[in-house]
Parts: structure tokens; C-alpha cells; sequence
């Protein structure tokens, strides 16, 4: 009876293992799905896996100047807070993006568009947060990012933060 005993305990353990494997394998993401699923909340997000992150652009294309994504195309560097408006998408009228808190390897923001409401925010080296604002709703996806320029999407304004270790935050606007 001895024998019995470790042999079922290996087979027990060798079925919970392969049935975590399965689990852990699987994915019901659409592989050709870019786009993130709107997030309920923080712990509900996503994160995105990319190449290992890099620290922001010593020089973004349009410095620290705010006033350069009133077009909704843009990248500068944050310190602080900032509140920026810009074109929302569709006939929604303006969006505005606040950036809430700024500090090292650390950003918080709030996006408006009509009646819609996105918050975002990340904390630790690369982290950054793609925010897909459209004219019937919105969504985030926060985790580990590559600070380059976002692609554009149809029908959708991308808002792209990443931390950086100085305390300057890389904010990119894209519009369509």
C-alpha cells in the first residue's frame, strides 16, 4: 500500500501541472487585435509586452511645449502637471488630457471627450500607459513600453505616456 500512495501523489501532481501549463499557454486575445480592451480598472488592465524599454528622448520633436498638441499630433516632455486640449475624435468637440502627477519613473493622467472619461497611470522604469480615445468610448492599456511614437488608428486619437527615471515623462498626442 506503500507504493500505491507516492504514485497516485505523481499522478496528481503531474495532472495539476499540466493543467496550469494549459491554462498559462492559452490566449483569447485575437492575434491580429492591436488594440487593447477597455479596462474596468487599474488591476483589470493589460499590460504590453514590448522590447526592453528605453528612457525617454533627451530631445522630443516639440520639447516641452504644451501649446504644440492643440492639433492633437504631438510629443513633448512633462515635469508637471499640464493640461492640454486638443481635437477629440468624430463630433465629440475638444478632448482634454490633464497629467495629474509627474515625478520620477511615474505618470497620472485624466483624458475628456464629451461624456467620456479615461484615466491612466503607471509608476516604475518604462512603464507607460497607450490610451485609444474614439468618438464612443475609450481605452487604456498600461504596463511596459517602448517610448516611440504610437501608429495612428482610424477613427481614434492615441495618447501614449511613459515615465522616465529624471522625473520627465514623454507624453506622444496621434490623431488619425
Amino acid at each position: 500500500m506503500h507504493r500505491s500512495r507516492p504514485a497516485r501523489t505523481l499522478l496528481m501532481t503531474l495532472a495539476a501541472l499540466t493543467a496550469l501549463t494549459t491554462t498559462a499557454c492559452g490566449n483569447t486575445q485575437d492575434p491580429n487585435d492591436d488594440e487593447p480592451a477597455p479596462a474596468t480598472s487599474p488591476r483589470d488592465r493589460p499590460t504590453t509586452s514590448r522590447s526592453a524599454p528605453q528612457p525617454p528622448s533627451s530631445s522630443p520633436a516639440d520639447g516641452t511645449d504644451a501649446g504644440a498638441c492643440t492639433d492633437g499630433n504631438c510629443e513633448i516632455a512633462v515635469t508637471e502637471p499640464v493640461t492640454i486640449r486638443f481635437p477629440a475624435p468624430g463630433d465629440a468637440g475638444r478632448a482634454t488630457l490633464s497629467v495629474t502627477k509627474v515625478g520620477p519613473n511615474e505618470i497620472e493622467y485624466e483624458v475628456k471627450s464629451g461624456n467620456n472619461r479615461s484615466n491612466g497611470g503607471a509608476s516604475g522604469p518604462g512603464q507607460g500607459c497607450l490610451t485609444y480615445l474614439r468618438d464612443r468610448g475609450s481605452g487604456n492599456s498600461c504596463g511596459t513600453l517602448d517610448p516611440a511614437r504610437p501608429s495612428p488608428r482610424p477613427g481614434a486619437v492615441v495618447i501614449q505616456a511613459t515615465t522616465g527615471t529624471d522625473g520627465t515623462a514623454l507624453l506622444h498626442i496621434v490623431s488619425p
